[in-house]
């Protein structure tokens, strides 16, 4: 039996519990069915009227969609503000005296909690403008990019709904990321502002961002222009009270601007396609891609996905785990939940500190509702043991959500029964950083799901499966995941590189979208994702390009060649594998594999640190020169070499490749 038999005859269909399904905004496959229906066959209708219901505007649209492949207009010539739908149109409501955000810092010790803290509609609002007006006091105007590199505390939303309320233009950086990974993102979007913090706490030590930073602006740029030359300021929060230094002129203090401005701050009328922000994800080759996107089509894709596939409700307590640092943060803790005037959980720190049950301790402590993390967290979960969870009253729990990556089904039917007790709907969703928000998830008042697979397409959505020509395929069989239509939250193109955006999801398969995810789909329509197909990696719900890992192998002296490939790994999806040829005279040890592994941490950050370092003699390659990386992956995963070797220039290196043993 083939894996994809093995699922098919693994099958089991969970209908919504009908209580659920009473009280749901979709209540029934069929009411999806109609909307859905309706959305595909007139679409600039059924957008117009989610616009108008949804949002608030300045001035209304002039034109519903402007479709000139590839490139979407949505709403041309209307006008609104993300910060004014997120906040202000809650402000003269019950809402407005709502708790918005919910944060808890990472605890000590199990004894000596971390710092909570509340903010209402009303608070956040006063916040977000005082620092809007702290970054117009710094020079930041309408149009200017703001790198903001923070720890997951209120103040990373508060920057970004700061930036939205005054137009500028923000790009998160995930706190995880290294001083190179800073200087290549202010680089690439030109970023006049940074706002930083001296550090953050991640398992009981500071992370260092103020020390990142000051690192990166060190660096030049491709013009051998200093960053410290282009960035004007750096505004630093003070949160772990850790010594750093200040740049007279340049660094000024979060709390001390504060002090010089009011609560008094206009939004500014965006234009509809607008940006609202950048931000960077791993491509095939070694330069992260710059995804920008816009303001009205974004925050209509956020707020109906967060609305419908998470049936948000008034009384909920909404937690997505994800970072801001990535579009799950960025939708889903910050502008879905804020839009729909929800309340919505943030936490600084690791599941497993300082103890493996510090998720249902929040979970507990705050009256969780809805649960949206990872499904590479859920395996850790799971490898912990159920008496974490046990230890803990997770009634309040009412939904939960898987996005990242696939979910198997063995981690899902864990989830299902361990956390939601059996009476949890579980929406596992698929969508990606280009995407904007989700796009193939069940409703769960009304679709019936299947472990493992995410089911049927959101509103608007078209997606189709097909083959190497762009043919679609039968049930059941693999090939390319593509969506043939525009939707309201797609990316509009790389920064500053639409030559590239065109290249990379245009080019595969004409006129589609290509996803790059391989996906199959049965016999009752569902979407089964089976992950990456080109050279970016899928690992622990982060996407990481292989050409990057590699470029920060070969920077080390040691190294003369650098390959690396995904492995399957039952934590964290996929593990990086990397086979590393050394230059002439320098022996493999085990105190150089570690260096070279901190070296990439050094490069890019921890998240791209790879699992296992392997020194070859030479790599596998064809005659052409070309690297076969599939056959490194055959030997990383251990499995047997299969398929075409024609074109392998050496045959000897894959037997002495096979063969070699770790030192």
């Amino acid at each position: 039996m083939n894996a994809i038999e093995s699922v098919l005859h693994e099958e089991r269909l969970f209908p919504p519990p009908k209580e659920f399904s009473a009280q749901a905004h979709i209540k029934s496959l069929a009411q999806y069915k109609r909307m859905y229906r309706e959305s595909i066959e007139q679409p600039e209708r059924f957008w117009a009227k989610q616009a108008e219901n949804e949002l608030v505007w300045f001035k209304r649209w002039k034109r519903v969609l402007q479709w000139k492949e590839p490139v979407a207009r949505w709403f041309d010539g209307g006008q609104l503000n993300v910060s004014v739908n997120c906040l202000d149109r809650h402000l003269d409501t019950p809402v407005g005296n709502k708790a918005a955000i919910i944060w808890e810092g990472e605890p000590d010790s199990v004894s000596k909690p971390g710092e909570e803290r509340v903010l209402t509609y009303k608070q956040l609002h006063r916040e977000v403008c005082r620092f809007a007006n702290v970054l117009k006091r710094n020079g930041v105007r309408r149009g200017d990019r703001v790198l903001i590199y923070l720890p997951m505390v209120p103040e990373a939303a508060v920057a970004m709904l700061a930036c939205a309320r005054i137009g500028a233009i923000h790009s998160v950086v995930f706190g995880g990321f290294s001083a190179h990974a800073v200087a290549d993102r202010v680089c690439d979007c030109g970023a006049k502002v940074i706002v930083t913090a001296d550090g953050g706490y991640r398992r009981g030590t500071i992370v260092q961002l103020k020390k990142n930073v000051d690192e990166a602006l060190k660096m030049t740029d491709e013009r051998g222009r200093r960053l410290g030359r282009t960035v004007e300021k750096v505004i630093v929060l003070r949160r772990a009270y850790n010594e750093i230094h200040i740049e007279e002129g340049r660094d000024v203090w979060w709390h001390r601007e504060l002090e010089y401005v009011t609560a008094d701050c206009p939004p500014e009328k965006m234009n509809s396609e607008d940006p609202l922000f950048i931000l960077y994800t791993s491509g095939s080759t070694g330069k992260p891609k710059g995804i920008f996107h816009t303001t009205a089509g974004y925050l209509l894709g956020a707020k109906m996905t967060t609305k419908y596939v998470f049936d948000l409700r008034d009384t909920d307590v909404f937690w997505c785990t994800a970072d801001v640092g990535w579009v799950t943060g960025h939708s889903y803790v910050v502008y879905g939940p804020l839009a729909n005037g929800a309340t919505t959980v943030m936490y600084e720190g690791a599941p497993n500190w300082p103890e493996p049950d510090r998720f249902w301790r929040i979970i507990e402590k705050y009256d969780v509702t809805v649960f949206y993390t990872a499904p590479t967290a859920i395996r850790a979960f799971m490898k912990w043991g159920e008496e974490w969870p046990r230890k803990h009253d997770l009634s309040t729990l009412r939904l939960l959500g898987s996005v990242g990556e696939p979910i198997n089904p063995e981690a899902w039917m864990w989830y299902y029964e361990v956390i939601g007790g059996k009476r949890c709907p579980i929406v596992d969703t698929w969508w990606q950083t280009e995407t904007g928000s989700i796009m193939i998830t069940p409703l769960p008042g009304a679709t019936p799901t299947k472990p493992g697979s995410a089911t049927l397409p959101f509103f608007g959505v078209a997606p189709e499966v097909v083959d190497d020509q762009g043919r679609p395929v039968s049930p059941n069989v693999g090939g390319k995941l593509v969506i043939r239509r525009p939707w309201p939250s797609m990316l509009r193109g790389l920064w500053g590189d639409m030559k590239r955006y065109q290249e990379v999801y245009w080019k595969e398969v004409p006129h589609a979208y290509f996803t790059g995810d391989g996906c199959r789909r049965d016999k009752d329509g569902y979407f089964w994702i089976v992950g990456r197909i080109d050279d970016v990696l899928n690992v622990a719900g982060h996407r990481i390009g292989t050409a990057e890992v590699e470029s920060a192998l070969v920077s080390h002296s040691a190294v003369a060649e650098a390959a690396v490939v995904g492995r399957p790994d039952d934590l964290k999806g996929q593990a990086l594998v990397a086979f590393v040829t050394l230059k002439s005279g320098i022996k493999p040890t085990r105190d150089l594999r570690e260096e070279l592994r901190q070296h990439v941490t050094k490069e890019i950050g921890a998240i791209a640190r790879p699992d296992e370092v392997r020194f070859a003699e030479a790599l596998p390659k064809t005659r052409s020169g070309k690297i076969m990386r599939r056959l490194l992956k055959s030997i990383a995963a251990g499995t047997e070499i299969n398929g075409d070797t024609t074109t392998l220039e050496d045959f000897s290196v894959l037997t002495r490749l096979s063969q070699a043993e770790e030192d």
